[in-house]
């Protein structure tokens, strides 16, 4: 296998609204999990995250923005 083989790239989507210590947390851990599982160094990791506004998202037809708690 060749060179790229060894560099994953994740990429996760969130809805807006999760501030950078969550983040923070969320990536880590991610990458912790990654290293565990394929057998790589951290700095091998790369993660996208996608921070999605409401507006952005639905459900069943109707918008997350518009959704009712």
């Amino acid at each position: 296998m060749g060179r790229d083989c060894d560099m994953p790239i994740v990429e996760i989507h969130l809805l807006e609204g999760r501030n950078v210590e969550q983040k923070r947390k969320l990536v880590k851990e991610v990458t912790d999990a990654i290293c565990r599982a394929v057998d790589v160094k951290p700095d091998a990791v790369r993660i996208i995250i996608d921070d999605m506004p409401l507006t952005n998202f639905a459900v069943a037809g109707e918008l997350r923005i518009d959704k009712k708690s």
